[in-house]
């Protein structure tokens, strides 16, 4: 399966999400019929639907659509990749970026496919520590390279706009394979090589 994003949505999801949205609206004392509302809940409902893409997309899929033989066996990082996500415990949106690196044992993928590898895994409801192990596991898995190191900086809506309400927290994960489990050198060089 390849990399594909929502340009069609089902229409018969898109009519019952929207009638939930419309009944919550209606439950927070809202008009859902006043102009400004009037299309909010197909709105909402399409949204939801691009933002959890990521459910009918495989990783493995992705990775091994572009796998070529080649005899590097130096690091490759993929940094500052754009991530949003929808944290899965307030439906709210975190956002900020991933550097992946791995390190080739005879194969390498397509860098773009380090990417869409991220936007998929990130296109589901997530907690930040799971989506760094799947974005891991994912290329380790169908790349068999001798190393995998991901780490991904986020700011969640969840903590800044309600909660604890501190705009600028920045929360850190990270997840390291083979190599860069085994070796604090190479785990250092990429923690370097993104700035960290």
């Amino acid at each position: 399966m390849a990399f594909t994003r929502i340009e069609q949505y089902d229409e018969k999801v898109t009519e019952e999400i929207a009638s939930h949205v419309k009944s919550i609206l209606s439950l927070m004392g809202e008009d859902p019929s006043r102009d400004g509302l009037l299309k909010t809940p197909e709105r909402v409902a399409k949204a939801m639907q691009f933002l959890t893409q990521g459910y009918w997309q495989d990783g493995g899929e992705i990775v091994k659509s572009a796998v070529f033989e080649e005899e590097y066996s130096q690091m490759v990082i993929v940094k500052d990749i754009e991530l949003f996500s929808v944290c899965e415990h307030h439906l709210l949106p975190f956002i900020g970026k991933a550097h992946v690196a791995y390190i080739p044992d005879g194969r390498i993928t397509g860098l773009s496919k380090i990417a869409r590898v991220v936007e998929t895994y990130a296109r589901r409801l997530q907690v930040q520590e799971r989506l760094t192990e799947q974005i891991r596991d994912c290329i380790q898995d169908s790349l068999k390279p001798l190393g995998v190191a991901v780490v991904i900086e986020a700011m969640h809506t969840c903590m800044s706009m309600r909660g604890v309400q501190k705009s600028n927290a920045i929360t850190t994960t990270s997840a390291f394979s083979g190599a860069f489990l085994s070796s604090e050198r190479t785990r250092n060089e990429f923690l370097h090589l993104i700035g960290k």
